[in-house]
């Protein structure tokens, strides 16, 4: 049996293992929500999900906090992808603006993450959460503090 050395691999290689192997055995916040890597690039990140009534918030629509979600994870992963192996990040700073409501009977979601800034010990990026229409649900922005 062939064991995956993740902490060997590069940010991209390890966001593109993750994005062909689907590994179901590790917990994650992705698995729990249902995410999925649609793209992944040097500096940019697709994540898709689709929505279920676990998702609703008192007024019956997607809870902010699944967007919000989506956005770090994009743009943090974005950022995962600029770094070399052994090296990791955490998000200092997450600013989320909402633009409309989303649906919670399986409306896929798609949130796109670019790098805006790969430095040394910070990285920023931006984000967007789109409806099934094209239509923007919310957009972001991070900053990041790369770990060495």
């Amino acid at each position: 049996m062939t064991t995956t050395d993740i902490a060997a691999m590069t940010g991209l290689e390890l966001m593109r293992w993750v994005q062909t192997e689907r590994p179901a055995d590790i917990p994650s916040i992705g698995r729990l929500l249902g995410m999925r890597f649609d793209e992944v690039d040097n500096g940019r990140v697709v994540i898709s999900l689709d929505t279920r009534p676990d998702f609703a918030n008192p007024l019956g629509t997607v809870h902010g906090g699944i967007a919000a979600t989506l956005l770090d994870s994009v743009m943090g992963c974005a950022v995962h992808t600029t770094l070399p192996a052994g090296v990791g990040y955490t998000t200092l700073e997450l600013k989320v603006n909402y633009i409309r409501a989303a649906r919670t009977e399986g409306q896929t979601l798609t949130a796109t993450g670019s790098v805006i800034h790969a430095g040394r010990r910070t990285a920023t990026g931006e984000g967007k959460v789109l409806d099934e229409q094209g239509r923007l649900v919310a957009h972001g922005t991070t900053t990041c503090l790369i770990q060495r």
